[in-house]
């Protein structure tokens, strides 16, 4: 038996699995994300703890269990003393407070440097791990005297279960180089960053054992990986030309190649079991359909349901950059916006919008990938809870023009944190046989011919209506 656990966004999700890769039983319980004041996004570390804890005593309750794998949400940081005790709010990957730093941190960062490190011109932004440890160095050197570590959600929660700090590659990837080194001289731009860092493990290496009186109390725990790469072999990639949709908090994209072209905008990762991810995540994917619901008092369903039924010729164009944008334009001044509204657009119509939108920000990513990954990807493996809605899959196949394939177990983070310990523990030979065993699909989505045209003009609306709204947004943003 084994557990995956992916401490989300916006929950702790897991599951039991056996050997056969069948889900047993089942965890996920939501935790609050504060805003306390603008560009702050914070989430409390010990709710991650509480709930990996409960998830843990839920799932294994009357049965034996093999070995524990956890993945988590990147550029999520937590600022920590030697016992573990977290000495800040968590800054998530949304908190955009430490734009400034980064900014100074990558102006001193040559571009031949970013491309010898990278492989891609990758920017110093303000949810680099660097950023944070200079805004806190700067804004609040008390707390940074405090820190001994600064860790990603899992790997927090693995100092909690097995006293070990310990991290992986890909998670760290900001401050790697391409054979997974540690970067010096970007390190030495903020004094006392190396000092700080957990040590790093390869995902399936063993990070040690839960401790005893916790639920699990000597079972082994895998070192795990970030949440885009734990989807990726969770939603069944392997080789060359496959691509990734993870669809949650965010929309994460990727296309697995060899060949490297270095694109702006785009995370060339370095090789890592046998594979190069080129990626790219977005800022707000589902947050975008959670930001509408709450602003319509209508469940996320409800809204995809209703979405069916707009009339197309009042369908205004979705911005979802609510919180900046990541990929591939990494401008955290981005604002969300609706253009073309009538007075005949109504609650359906604002739905396709975001729907559409959240599709088009996936496509320009995918647009970058290519030429990053120098191909196209054949066919592109989709996971993730925004992935439940049979029409949302449609308009992504569409937009993208690629068909989509829809895996069978919607967490595929969840999944592939199982799969990770389980190659740990010796169950499965190695990752690349495990997800070419184990991952299944229940739908496939071909995109509909009739519908290229009116994407492909909405697609260069959106890319316009961006490149038009920055200096709106500059304005708007010193207006108060």
């Amino acid at each position: 038996m084994l557990i995956g656990i992916d401490v989300g966004t916006t929950a702790v999700k897991a599951a039991l699995f056996d050997a056969g890769g069948q889900v047993l039983r089942r965890f996920g319980e939501r935790y609050p994300t504060t805003r306390p004041r603008p560009g702050h996004v914070e989430q409390d570390p010990a709710l991650w703890i509480d709930l990996v804890g409960r998830a843990l005593a839920s799932l294994s309750d009357g049965v034996t269990i093999t070995a524990v794998g956890l993945c988590s949400q990147v550029n999520t940081h937590v600022f920590c003393d030697e016992a573990g005790k977290a000495l800040l709010p968590a800054f998530t990957w949304q908190d955009t407070r430490c734009a400034e730093d980064a900014a100074s941190l990558d102006a001193k960062v040559a571009f031949d440097d970013k491309i010898r490190w990278w492989r891609a011109p990758l920017p110093v932004d303000a949810s680099h791990v660097l950023a944070r440890m200079a805004h806190v160095a700067r804004a609040a050197p008390e707390v940074w005297a405090r820190a001994r570590f600064v860790m990603a959600p899992k790997d927090y929660c693995i100092f909690h279960l097995t006293g070990e700090a310990i991290a992986d590659p890909m998670t760290n990837f900001g401050i790697l180089d391409q054979d997974l080194a540690l970067i010096t001289p970007l390190l030495d731009l903020v004094p006392g960053a190396a000092e700080r860092l957990p040590r790093i493990a390869g995902f399936t290496a063993p990070a040690g054992r839960i401790r005893a009186g916790l639920p699990c109390a000597g079972v082994p725990v895998v070192t795990g990986a970030m949440d885009a790469w734990s989807g990726l072999l969770g939603a069944g990639l392997s080789e060359d030309g496959q691509g990734l949709y993870l669809s949650g908090t965010s929309e994460i994209l990727g296309i697995l190649s060899h060949a490297r072209a270095p694109t702006p905008g785009v995370i060339a990762f370095a090789e890592c079991e046998g594979m190069v991810l080129h990626a790219g995540p977005t800022q707000s994917g589902g947050a975008s359909l959670d930001w509408l619901s709450r602003l319509l008092g209508k469940t996320p369903a409800e809204l995809a349901a209703l979405a069916a039924s707009a009339d197309l010729r009042h369908v205004p164009l979705f911005l979802p950059h609510l919180d900046g944008e990541r990929a591939p334009l990494w401008d955290a001044g981005a604002r969300g916006s609706f253009t073309g509204l009538t007075s005949a657009t109504g609650p359906a119509e604002l739905s396709l919008a975001v729907l559409e939108g959240v599709a088009y920000s996936a496509r320009l990513v995918f647009d970058s990938l290519k030429q990053s990954a120098s191909r196209e990807a054949e066919v592109i493996h989709h996971a993730g809870g925004g992935a439940a809605s049979d029409l949302w899959c449609q308009i992504r196949a569409d937009v993208l023009g690629r068909p989509l394939r829809r895996t069978a177990m919607r967490d595929a983070g969840v999944l592939g944190a199982a799969l990770m310990a389980g190659v740990g523990a010796g169950v499965f030979p190695s990752l690349a046989q495990a997800t070419r065993d184990f991952v299944q699909f229940d739908a496939a989505f071909t995109p509909r011919a009739v519908a290229a045209p009116r994407h492909d003009r909405r697609f260069e609306a959106y890319r316009l209506a961006y490149e038009n709204h920055r200096a709106l947004n500059s304005l708007l943003a010193t207006a108060g």
